[in-house]
């Protein structure tokens, strides 16, 4: 089985290679706003499409036309025309349709070949030859795995970086035969069933008064005046700030997880549309609509879809599996008696059955109850419908005895 991995690290430019980036990426920037506008346009007058290679010829003239799309490298201009291609396979097999780029959001550029490593000057600093660009070092924290397939260098908050996309075989290792539930939550961002607790970070909660501080100070200044520029910068920083402590957190959380447990089961939950605003409309309007913002606000900052990725795709790696139950009643049901009712949960910490009796916190009941799920659906056989560690088994979840 060959895996796929990326390794991203900050560049170290110098001002010559920073223009040449900069100037690469408006190149790539325009090609591909400049070919979707022509095969929107195509399209809607002779239901024409533009393939690829047509693509490629029409490049071929655009840049005797324009002299400074020669600057850049070329490869990285063809490889523009070929993600536009995929992108309206992706929308003719019910994907959103393609939307054009903007400078300061889509800032990167690919380079599919010519791209070789050189010896590094130290632990901490690598060096890598790119066409066009020459020897480009970066920070190098971790060690490149895999044979090299192509490289993407992306800007953000002024910081260029360089995406090393690795084609790997992994080597065997020992798979623990652990398995839990896992309760995804707001104050606890997962209740485990062996009674761990991972307590949640809330980035963006923590850095809220700032943010909002930063828009007030920004919406009283002259737009695109320098000062405006100034703080837009500062927010688009403290932006940047709050999602990589996010990523970081969801990174570290699911390594552990994938390194201690050969299966893990969680509820298949819909973020999207739980996330959904309840402002309603005019002649329907909502109830409650600040509570359900706050509420929406703060599944958002967990990070919920994002985690449930990480721990796919790491389990993957391990010959692990991750299964997803339906979440009904996983909640409301006594793992004891298996009783169901909504006067079961007192409070959203506090579940105590009004049949039997039982106490217990209720996030820890609802993940025990998850890990039973996952288990009556794998005794049954029905995980033969997926290939082992490589497939999510979206199932129900079983009536128990």
């Amino acid at each position: 089985m060959i895996i796929k991995k990326s390794f991203k690290y900050r560049l170290r430019l110098t001002r010559e290679q920073e223009s040449l980036c900069s100037q690469t990426a408006g190149s790539c920037r325009y090609v591909w706003n400049r070919a979707l506008a022509l095969k929107k346009e195509l399209w809607e007058k002779k239901k024409e499409n533009l393939s690829c290679f047509d693509l490629n010829n029409l490049l071929a003239e655009w840049k005797e036309e324009l002299d400074w799309l020669s600057s850049p490298p070329s490869q990285s201009l063809q490889q523009v025309n070929k993600d536009l291609d995929q992108a309206f396979k992706n929308f003719f097999s019910g994907r959103g349709y393609p939307k054009f780029k903007k400078k300061g959001v889509n800032d990167s550029f690919r380079l599919p070949q010519g791209v070789t490593l050189t010896k590094q000057l130290s632990k901490k600093v690598g060096q890598v030859n790119l066409p066009k660009l020459g020897i480009v070092r970066f920070t190098k924290t971790r060690e490149i795995e895999g044979r090299i397939r192509h490289v993407t260098i992306s800007k953000s908050c002024k910081n260029w970086f360089i995406s090393f996309n690795c084609e790997d075989i992994p080597q065997p290792k020992e798979i623990p035969q652990s398995h839990i539930g896992i309760d995804r939550g707001i104050k606890i961002f997962a209740q485990c069933s062996n009674r761990e607790a991972i307590p949640t970070v809330s980035p963006l909660k923590k850095n809220l008064k700032r943010l909002a501080r930063l828009q007030r100070q920004l919406s009283k200044k002259k737009k695109f005046s320098s000062n405006w520029r100034k703080t837009k910068q500062k927010i688009q920083k403290l932006h940047n700030h709050i999602a990589n402590l996010r990523n970081d957190f969801l990174h570290k959380v699911s390594t552990q997880l994938a390194k201690s447990h050969s299966l893990i089961v969680m509820e298949d939950l819909k973020t999207k549309d739980m996330a959904k605003s309840a402002k309603g409309t005019k002649e329907k309007p909502g109830t409650n609509v600040k509570a359900k913002s706050g509420l929406n606000r703060s599944i958002l900052d967990q990070g919920w879809y994002t985690f449930q990725n990480h721990l796919s795709y790491k389990l993957n790696w391990r010959d692990g599996r991750l299964v997803l139950i339906l979440p009904k009643n996983t909640s409301l049901e006594c793992r004891i008696c298996h009783h169901i009712s909504k006067e079961n949960r007192i409070n959203q910490e506090v579940f105590q059955c009004q049949n039997c009796g039982h106490t217990e916190n209720a996030d820890l009941n609802a993940s025990i109850n998850i890990l039973a799920a996952g288990h009556a659906v794998i005794a049954c056989g029905v995980e033969a419908l997926a290939s082992t560690a490589k497939q999510e088994l979206l199932i129900r979840k079983p009536a128990m005895v």
